[in-house]
């Protein structure tokens, strides 16, 4: 007599390792699953909700300035070393991961520093309403980290850390300028950098003097920030307080192409994908995208402020940047996305004056009004610390279903739900009032006049007012 036995193997239903999930057999056959859609629905708005419950965007905050925070720096050759001047002209060169000083430097500048910018790895440039523009040696920065990274870890002793938080740079060197200067950047790959006061000037890391200096023929600003090209190195751009954004080639010494636009623009950033796209953050609330080869109009508007716009910065990705602004919110913008940008608050930050992304594009930093340095996730929802296997499947996994039904009326509103202020609540409750009152003034004004026959005008046509060349 023959009798018949099913065999398995049973590793086939067998975790391979310790901790592994235990196999499961699926039937793929789309016929015996008639509710997986129903089901991936669900899953879907479940993972917009998840996303939305673990959203705390606030790591930490970085103390030791007794008042505002003006301008931020980070190293460029440094994921981890930042650098920060306040109003009462101290720098502080800070450890992120640590959380610590580096190097401190009181009475750097006699008055606010309102620029600062690493020469190199080694050296600092600052400069302040003093009219005094410095440079500073932190060599010692890599040295003092490897200390500060030291633990002593005994039964006897317990775990100390060795740190040095109150070490004073060397100044290098200081040029004494003609103007107080507002703004400097440093060029990516000469020893050059930039100064803006009543003119934009050129300098030499090596001299004193300035090397030359680069205005526009009728041009009466005062430079607010300025910033080279990181693509095109000679290319250097400017906003100023008579409402002009200009464009300057340093090879020639002339100021190329100016536009005048109807506020006036307090922070600008080159895209570091896009080497012809701009950043502007406006006084009017919003954030503007120019394309430098077509400045006729903005390619893209960002509304969400609801106070001056003070400063921006992009992601080293350059798919999304940061903005600060008088309103006490740090706020995360998708590139091309105008609307329905992440809002970050605190209870005690006051009115945010500079931000600026890490080169990882992990985090990002704040300076605020109340003297501090605020660090906060990239990705409001993002878990700190070491991920394994399971979990970053899982991740991917909840992402791929948010875009994937992101068109879905509750996704999409879940999404989109943020937490706001009540003080920024209100006063964007008030902003659109007030926009829709003059929407239908202008609408009644074109029925009702002889004005009316003209054609009304795009909102991103009304930005610009004259381009100069």
């Amino acid at each position: 007599m023959r009798i018949k036995v099913l065999q398995r193997d049973l590793s086939a239903h067998l975790p391979q390792k310790r901790g592994d999930a235990t196999p499961i057999q699926r039937n793929l056959n789309p016929l015996a699953h008639p509710f997986a859609r129903a089901r991936e629905r669900v899953r879907a708005v479940n993972a917009a909700k998840m996303e939305r419950i673990f959203a705390k965007p606030f790591v930490t905050q970085l103390e030791g300035h007794q008042d505002n925070v003006e301008v931020l720096a980070r190293r460029p050759d440094k994921l981890n070393v930042i650098a920060s001047a306040s109003a009462d002209g101290e720098i502080i060169v800070h450890d992120l991961p640590q959380r610590t000083h580096l190097l401190r430097i009181p009475g750097a500048h006699k008055n606010a520093i309102t620029g600062l910018t690493f020469a190199d790895t080694d050296r600092v440039l600052s400069c302040g309403i003093d009219k005094f523009v410095r440079l500073w040696d932190v060599a010692e920065v890599d040295q003092l980290q490897q200390e500060s990274a030291m633990i002593i870890d005994d039964e006897e002793y317990g775990a100390m850390r060795i740190g040095a938080s109150t070490n004073k740079a060397k100044r290098k060197q200081e040029s004494l300028a003609e103007f107080l200067r507002s703004t400097i950047d440093h060029h990516y790959s000469d020893s050059m950098f930039a100064t803006g006061s009543n003119c934009v000037q050129l300098w030499d890391v090596n001299k004193s003097a300035p090397v030359s200096n680069i205005t526009f023929g009728s041009a009466t600003e005062t430079v607010k920030a300025i910033r080279f090209n990181a693509s095109e190195t000679s290319v250097l751009a400017s906003v100023g307080t008579d409402r002009s954004f200009t464009l300057y080639d340093i090879r020639t010494g002339k100021a190329e192409r100016r536009i005048i636009m109807q506020m006036q623009a307090n922070a600008l950033s080159w895209s570091p994908i896009f080497p012809t796209t701009m950043l502007l953050a406006s006084e009017d609330h919003n954030l503007y995208t120019y394309d430098i080869r077509s400045l006729n109009a903005p390619s893209q508007i960002y509304k969400g402020h609801v106070a001056a716009v003070t400063s921006c910065d992009w992601s080293p990705t350059g798919t999304e940047f940061v903005s600060g602004g008088w309103d006490r919110t740090v706020q995360m913008w998708k590139e091309g996305v105008g609307r329905g940008s992440e809002v970050y608050h605190s209870k005690r930050m006051q009115r945010v004056l500079c931000t600026l992304f890490t080169l990882d594009a992990r985090f990002v930093l704040s300076g605020s009004d109340d003297g501090s340095v605020r660090v906060w996730k990239a990705k409001s929802s993002d878990k700190l610390g070491v991920l394994d296997t399971r979990e970053k499947a899982a991740l991917e996994y909840r992402e791929s279903l948010k875009a994937r039904w992101r068109a879905d009326r509750e996704v999409s509103k879940v999404l989109r739900s943020h937490h706001v202020p009540k003080p920024v609540h209100k006063a964007a409750k008030i902003k659109r009032t007030m926009l829709d009152a003059r929407n239908v003034k202008e609408e009644r004004r074109r029925k009702h006049t002889r004005a009316g026959d003209e054609k009304p005008k795009a909102e991103r046509k009304k930005a610009v007012i004259v381009e100069q060349q």
